[in-house]
């Protein structure tokens, strides 16, 4: 059993997904700093300096024993923005990713065409000296 744990946990597709894990996490990070601290804040003052994280509706106000209820709306709007910011970033490479793919592909097609361009001319030249 532990040397089929052993060969499932260190197999490539498992290691190379812990690794996708890791740095998505930290370009999660990033992507949330830049709508927080550079995103927002130009939105917030266009729309009369409003900080989107501290737009909430309450519920409950707070009393001495209990802490106000609240629904904080504005921290989900600003996950929503993160969220739509990391989504186009990936259709971006994903878009480029698949351009030179399908490039690449090209040129390999235009290389066969070719070979079989120059294979048709080999037996064209053979049957012209027989």
């Amino acid at each position: 059993m532990f040397k089929e744990f052993r060969d499932f946990a260190f197999k490539g597709n498992v290691l190379d997904m812990a690794v996708g894990i890791i740095i998505g996490a930290a370009f999660g990070k990033i992507v949330s700093s830049f709508v927080a601290d550079i995103i927002m804040p130009p939105i917030g003052l266009l729309l009369g300096g409003v900080d989107f994280s501290d737009l909430v509706i309450t519920l409950k106000d707070a009393t001495a024993d209990a802490t106000a209820v609240t629904i904080n709306y504005g921290a989900f709007l600003n996950l929503v923005i993160d969220f739509i910011i990391v989504a186009f970033v990936i259709f971006i490479i994903v878009k480029q990713t698949n351009k030179f793919k399908k490039k690449e592909e090209e040129e390999e097609r235009a290389k066969k065409e070719e070979l079989t361009e120059i294979e048709l001319l080999k037996e064209i030249r053979d049957a012209l000296k027989k």
